[in-house]
């Protein structure tokens, strides 16, 4: 809700200041005027002597009257037609050369674009700055043992900084997708690739048609979508594990009428959006098919919240450890019974041991609510004796990690920071 009770653009409260305004009216149609000045600068190098109506232009690209320009489109029915006489009327010198070889396509098409290339720049930065903030936490929480799941299952152990790393990994493939296929063509022939220097793209189409291949669009959205899909795998993987939290204001209230919660309402949320980006994959293809043009703002969402979670992030490692003591004497098995082999027992015997006194446990804990209680029942059975000296080793978690803290640094080192570098 903007001030005063008027309901602001949709996209303004999900977006931030810089996106909001390359999106924008005001920089849209700003662009167009910035077309038709590059346009006469191109006409100016092929011997077109417009010096004086130039830096008419040059001076006037900031002075919209939108109210004239509504009059005038209210007239014409035409937009881009309705910009022509509103610039030429604060360039008088420089009306009869405004628009001159141009379609409305060259101004409409190439700002979209612009603007296109312009958001993906915003968030090449956005994304760059998350998985930067990630991996400087991960760094933080080294060797920090937790539960992994399989199926939704306890499992065997890994590392928190490993969980991340996974997390990173989604994003950077995401970076690596916008950087090599972001919008990087426009339309044009030889007076236009000089425009198309000055409007900082590399290449244009070699065939162009009077609009730009819309399948510039149905390129860009999978990447986004894509980029949707991270954020919402990253989102339910914290709200599920409920060991990791999105930073938590002290005067926060996420609830008028339960006053302890601490609902994810952040990440919920980006979820929600994540889910209407990933369904938007149909829309360019039917866009392409019927020449039209569409755009969603969701995939900026959900790194500005990204951003912002990453920065906060809590780690609540007692949590991990409660879960760990719950779970541990079960991980635990298999090192247990490659220890009692290696004393010379029989690997089906104590598999069948195991099996047994593990379903004993699971009841306990599953039936009567009480602690597991394996490792007793394990120390209490005189099969298990020649090992009852090694419980306690094969009991730390950081014996069953393996190379996860190598694998992060690794990572890190090779992938991920490389890929920052401006």
């Amino acid at each position: 809700m903007a001030a005063g009770g008027d309901h602001g653009a949709p996209y303004s409260y999900h977006s931030f200041p810089k996106m909001c305004f390359v999106f924008s009216n005001r920089n849209k149609f700003q662009t167009w005027w910035q077309l038709w000045l590059w346009l006469a600068e191109a006409e100016q190098t092929l011997d077109l002597p417009i010096n004086e109506q130039i830096q008419e232009m040059k001076s006037n690209l900031d002075n919209m009257d939108f109210k004239m320009t509504a009059e005038e489109e209210k007239q014409l029915q035409h937009d881009v037609m309705a910009y022509v006489p509103t610039f030429g009327h604060c360039c008088p010198k420089a009306a009869g050369i405004i628009h001159l070889s141009a379609t409305s396509c060259y101004v409409g098409d190439n700002t979209d674009l612009i603007i296109l290339r312009n958001a993906f720049d915003l968030l090449l930065l956005k994304l760059a700055r998350v998985i930067s903030r990630l991996a400087d936490f991960t760094k933080e929480h080294t060797h920090l043992p937790t539960l992994g799941f399989t199926h939704f299952q306890h499992a065997q152990l890994i590392t928190v900084e490993k969980c991340y790393c996974l997390w990173i990994q989604d994003l950077c493939m995401d970076l690596q997708n916008l950087c090599f296929r972001g919008v990087k063509s426009t339309t044009g022939t030889q007076l236009d690739k000089i425009v198309l220097e000055k409007a900082g793209f590399k290449r244009a189409f070699i065939i162009p048609g009077q609009m730009y291949s819309r399948k510039a669009d149905i390129e860009a959205l999978p990447m986004l979508a894509s980029l949707g899909a991270s954020g919402h795998k990253i989102f339910t993987d914290m709200c599920n594990l409920k060991e990791t939290e999105e930073p938590f204001d002290k005067q926060q209230i996420v609830s008028s009428a339960i006053p302890y919660k601490r609902n994810p309402m952040s990440s919920e949320g980006c979820c929600s959006l994540a889910r209407h980006l990933m369904t938007l994959l149909m829309n360019p293809l039917q866009t392409a098919s019927v020449q039209w043009f569409e755009r969603t703002l969701d995939d900026n969402t959900i790194l500005n919240t990204l951003h912002n979670i990453s920065e906060g992030l809590v780690v609540y490692s007692k949590v991990i450890e409660q879960c760990i003591r719950q779970e541990l004497p079960f991980m635990a098995t298999e090192n247990i019974i490659m220890a009692l082999v290696k004393t010379g027992g029989s690997r089906q015997d104590c598999h069948e041991k195991i099996r047994v006194l593990s379903q004993q446990a699971a009841h306990v804990v599953k039936q009567e609510g009480d602690d597991n209680d394996l490792i007793e029942r394990i120390q209490s059975d005189a099969y298990f004796s020649p090992i009852h000296s090694q419980l306690q080793h094969l009991l730390d978690p950081s014996s069953s990690i393996g190379r996860a803290p190598q694998q992060v640094q690794r990572f890190l080192e090779e992938e991920v920071y490389p890929l920052l570098k401006p």
